[in-house]
């Protein structure tokens, strides 16, 4: 997976943090988690806010 993964990122997320509230998470802690998923193959550096909002709204999405 690449940041550029927004859905399958939000989905892996979804099964490994089942009781977090997406709209809650700090952006430290999400970024941590999407470099900690397994088949997460991108560079860390590579992220950015943007990026990172529109994990954690896809998440959100997926959560509901």
């Amino acid at each position: 997976m690449k940041w550029t993964d927004t859905l399958d990122i939000a989905i892996e997320l979804l099964e490994n943090h089942p009781d977090v509230d997406p709209q809650y998470v700090r952006f430290t802690d999400l970024h941590r988690w999407v470099t900690e998923l397994p088949g997460f193959d991108d560079a860390p550096d590579k992220s950015s806010e943007k990026i990172l909002e529109a994990i954690q709204l896809a998440w959100m999405d997926e959560a509901e």
